[in-house]
């Protein structure tokens, strides 16, 4: 039995091995492949960091000394996907911690629900956190009562919550996935959008269109949103302003480019003086990342972070902690490929000497 067992295996892998496609084109992860990042991880890296519940979109921080973790809370449930993401219908926020890359996750529990939001109606999305002057703030996305996509911000003394939500979201805000920079002159910015589900492509006009969509493939691609915090953090300093993602030579990325152009998922953050912008492509399932000498762009792209992952979503942060740089992100391989049960991760990222980043294989 055991060796009709192996014969069966070993007859199965022969199958599927001579079943892959040959004569494809090069796709951007068999081009960089040789280029990966070294290996040296913890036990820790690229596996679930919590397996009790579903996280997703880890946004991490380092505030009093530890590393944060502010991730979307996915349920567990089965039910049927849609164009406007009603699958991923997450309603509340815990917040995680660690002491070190190596030490145990500590979960702080609930700190924002959807029902202690009063302009909020449901999906809880990608969150992200950011300090100043002795308060916690907390920045979220979720659908008002028009089935709008806003974002909101809830207030807190302590980077492990509770947080308070503010009674109206954002004015001025719209779409998904907000990502919140301090530069090192202190300026905040709140980078944000995403498209489908995210709503994106019906705002360029400025104003909600609920019929509108991508432009066309020749077309450039649309960018993410940034706009200035206000002193008190609450708000917008002035309009957002669409952030421009361009080839090597100048010329805008195009919507029908999908390996490169932006689809959801906007980070910032700094290296050596000069500003990365990185992003999910969305239906091609690459973090990909482009740079500027300034935080509001134009973003040149360079290439990318991290190839796809187990699951039709991919999201990310970046930050520096003890001297090394870290990548967090999600699969679906806790749940066994399921889309909306997601799971966060890390490991290493490294730079090249020209300040181009390892993709990573994950």
């Amino acid at each position: 039995m055991k060796f009709r067992n192996f014969l069966l295996i070993a007859i199965l892998s022969w199958f599927m091995s001579a079943c892959a496609p040959v004569g494809t084109d090069v796709s951007p992860t068999e081009d960089l492949a040789q280029n990966t990042t070294p290996t040296g991880e913890t036990p820790m890296m690229k596996q679930p960091l919590i397996t009790t519940m579903y996280t997703a979109d880890p946004s991490a921080h380092v505030f009093e000394g530890k590393l944060y973790i502010y991730p979307s809370h996915d349920l567990d449930h089965d039910n049927p996907g849609t164009n406007d993401g009603d699958q991923f219908d997450m309603e509340d926020y815990h917040v995680f911690s660690m002491e070190s890359v190596q030490s145990p996750l500590v979960d702080h529990g609930e700190v924002l629900h959807v029902r202690d939001v009063p302009w909020a109606t449901k999906q809880m999305w990608a969150p992200d956190a950011a300090f100043k002057d002795g308060a916690y703030y907390l920045y979220f996305p979720a659908r008002d009562k028009d089935h709008i996509f806003r974002i909101g911000v809830a207030t807190s003394k302590s980077p492990a919550g509770p947080f308070t939500a503010e009674p109206e979201y954002i004015q001025g805000s719209f779409s998904i996935d907000p990502c919140v920079f301090v530069d090192d002159d202190g300026q905040v910015y709140m980078y944000f959008g995403g498209l489908w589900g995210g709503q994106l492509e019906k705002w360029q006009t400025g104003e909600f269109d609920p019929n509108g969509t991508e432009p066309v493939a020749t077309q450039a691609a649309l960018g993410p949103r940034v706009a200035k915090l206000s002193e008190d953090m609450l708000g917008f300093d002035g309009p957002a302003q669409e952030i421009s993602i361009t080839d090597e030579n100048g010329q805008p990325i195009t919507a029908g480019d999908r390996s490169r152009r932006f689809f959801e998922a906007s980070w910032v953050h700094k290296y050596n003086g000069v500003y990365y912008l990185s992003y999910s492509t969305g239906d091609t399932h690459y973090i990909a990342y482009a740079t500027s000498e300034s935080p509001t762009g134009p973003f040149v792209f360079r290439g990318y972070i991290l190839f796809p992952v187990i699951g039709w979503t991919t999201h990310h942060s970046i930050v520096e902690f003890d001297g090394k740089w870290y990548l967090f992100y999600h699969d679906s391989s806790l749940s066994g490929g399921v889309t909306h049960k997601r799971s966060m991760k890390f490991t290493e990222l490294f730079y090249n000497p020209d300040g181009t980043i390892k993709p990573i294989d994950p």
